[in-house]
């Protein structure tokens, strides 16, 4: 598989970007074709409803499918000039999808307010950790909100299921009264005198959580 598609699979296509770059909907799925190596091939990139990824080579000459440039050990000049014009198109159509790791409403409920408040997009720091993210400030660099994902058991919760979490910080004098492993916890992999964990299952309210994160925020600024 291309290092490209399986950078997509923990993401989303965004549709009006899919169409704005140029491909068109058919059948249910978006089509996007265009031609590699001096009309020699017609790439088309398919992305489904539920933004499955795949891609189709055909050689233009025999109306054959071509895969030799998904094989590692083919090798030569012609297949290299070919495989990069093929990934080049791939890192482009990349620009159209966004990560969507992270899946309960709450966690796209507090993505979307950071967002939408601040203007400030997750970053994935540790590639061998893709469900770990942090929200930092752009002046001083300081992260004021951390998304994970655990085992509900790592908190003391009943279940070895997994659940998102948000680490905020939080007034030290504050969060000794707030601890109550239930709503709140010791911040998760983080300076619990400074950090609380809030579990993105419903258990405290948005609107508290929103309340929290700009506290965290201003925080981070001090």
């Amino acid at each position: 598989m291309s290092d490209f598609l399986t950078k997509l699979q923990n993401q989303k296509p965004k549709i009006l970007s899919l169409l704005a770059f140029g491909f068109r909907l058919e059948n249910g799925k978006y089509l996007y074709t265009t031609r590699l190596l001096e009309d020699q091939f017609t790439l088309t990139v398919i992305v489904e409803q539920n933004g499955q990824f795949t891609t189709r080579l055909v050689d233009n000459d025999s109306g054959e499918l071509y895969v030799l440039h998904e094989v590692a050990s083919a090798q030569g000049a012609f297949v290299g000039r070919l495989r990069e014009e093929f990934e080049a198109v791939l890192e482009k159509v990349s620009t159209c999808f966004e990560i969507d790791v992270f899946r309960s409403p709450q966690a796209k409920q507090v993505i979307q307010y950071v967002r939408r408040e601040y203007r400030d997009e997750l970053e994935f720091l540790w590639p061998k950790l893709p469900d770990n993210a942090i929200f930092r400030r752009p002046d001083n660099k300081k992260w004021y909100a951390v998304l994970l994902t655990v085992q509900k058991e790592k908190l003391g919760l009943a279940g070895t299921d997994r659940v998102e979490i948000l680490d905020l910080r939080m007034d030290p004098a504050e969060l000794a009264d707030i601890i109550d492993k239930v709503c709140y916890f010791p911040g998760w992999h983080m300076n619990k005198k400074h950090w609380v964990t809030i579990c993105l299952d419903g258990t405290v309210d948005i609107d508290e959580i929103y309340r929290r994160i700009d506290t965290s925020f201003d925080l981070a600024g001090k």
